[in-house]
C-alpha cells in the first residue's frame, strides 16, 4: 500500500517540477517589465545583475533533476530532489521573514502573490513526497510512470488536489484571465510586433520603396507600435516609410505612411479610374 502511494506521487513531482522549468525560464527570457525579477523568489536575495542568471540556474537545475529522476535509477536523483524542495521550504521562510513583500518565483510571474502559509506548506508536501521516492523500487522514473495503472489514480490525485489548494497560482491565474489588462498596458515584444508587420500586406505593397531593412526608429503609442524606416518615394523623393500595427488581435491592422523629410505625410498619386490602350 505504501509503495503504491509514493510511486502514484512521481506524475505528480514530474508535473510540478516540469512546470515550474517552463515558467522560470518563460519569466526570464521576456522580462515583461524592468526590474520585475527583483520581486521573485530567491533573485531578491542577490545583486540586481544576477537576477536572470539566477532564476535561469534555478530552472535548468529542476531540469537536470527531473530528467535524471526519470532517465537514471540513481538514487543521487531522488536525493537531489528532496534537497531542492527542503532547501526552497528554507529559502520561503527566509523571504517570508525577510521581504515579505515579494513572491516565491515557483511558477514564474504568476508566483508573484507574497509567500505566505499556503506556498510554505507546498514545499513542506512536496518535500515529504520527493523524501518518499527515496522508498520507491530501485527503477528509472520512467519505467514506474509507466508501469501506474488505475489503482495508483486515488493517490495520484488526492496528491494533486493538495497541491492545487496549497497554489495561491490558481487565484492568479484566475484573475489575470478575469481582468485582462487593456490594450495599452498589455506588454508586447518589439519583435512580435516586428513578425506582425512583416507578413502584412501593407509591408509586401511598400518593401520596394525601402532602403534598408532594419527601422531606424520604432516608438509605441497606446496600442499601436510604430516602425520608420529610410526610403524612396515613387517619384524618388527621400521619405520615411512608417508602418504602424495595432497591438491587438489575431490579425491586426497594419498602417502606412510615407513622410518628407519636412516631416509632412507625402499623398500616394491615385491611380486613374481607367488606362488609354492602344488600338
Amino acid at each position: 500500500m505504501l509503495t503504491t502511494i509514493v510511486i502514484a506521487q512521481l506524475p505528480v513531482l514530474v508535473l510540478l517540477l516540469v512546470a515550474g522549468t517552463v515558467a522560470k525560464i518563460w519569466t526570464a527570457a521576456r522580462e515583461s517589465e524592468p526590474g520585475a525579477l527583483s520581486k521573485l523568489g530567491p533573485a531578491v536575495l542577490v545583486a540586481e545583475r544576477w537576477h536572470t542568471p539566477a532564476m535561469l540556474c534555478c530552472a535548468f537545475g529542476e531540469l537536470f533533476l527531473t530528467v535524471g529522476l526519470l532517465m537514471t535509477d540513481y538514487s543521487f536523483f531522488r536525493w537531489g530532489i528532496t534537497a531542492f524542495f527542503a532547501v526552497s521550504t528554507y529559502v520561503l521562510w527566509e523571504l517570508r521573514r525577510r521581504r515579505p513583500d515579494v513572491g516565491c518565483g515557483c511558477f514564474g510571474e504568476v508566483s508573484a502573490t507574497p509567500v505566505g502559509l499556503r506556498s510554505l506548506g507546498r514545499t513542506v508536501v512536496l518535500t515529504a513526497m520527493s523524501a518518499g521516492m527515496l522508498q520507491a523500487p530501485g527503477a528509472t522514473g520512467w519505467s514506474m510512470l509507466t508501469g501506474i495503472t488505475w489503482a495508483h489514480a486515488p493517490a495520484a490525485i488526492g496528491g494533486l488536489l493538495v497541491l492545487l489548494a496549497l497554489s495561491p497560482e490558481i487565484e492568479e491565474a484566475a484573475a489575470r484571465l478575469r481582468y485582462r489588462a487593456p490594450c495599452e498596458q498589455r506588454p508586447l515584444d518589439t519583435s512580435t510586433a516586428l513578425n506582425r508587420l512583416r507578413v502584412s500586406k501593407a509591408w509586401q505593397s511598400h518593401e520596394s520603396l525601402l532602403s534598408g531593412t532594419e527601422p531606424i526608429d520604432s516608438w509605441r503609442e497606446l496600442c499601436w507600435r510604430f516602425f520608420a524606416y529610410p526610403g524612396l518615394s515613387h517619384s524618388g523623393e527621400p521619405v520615411d516609410v512608417v508602418f504602424a500595427i495595432y497591438l491587438s488581435g489575431r490579425h491586426p491592422a497594419v498602417r502606412v505612411a510615407l513622410v518628407g523629410i519636412d516631416g509632412q505625410p507625402i499623398k500616394a498619386k491615385p491611380l486613374p479610374d481607367s488606362l488609354p490602350v492602344s488600338a
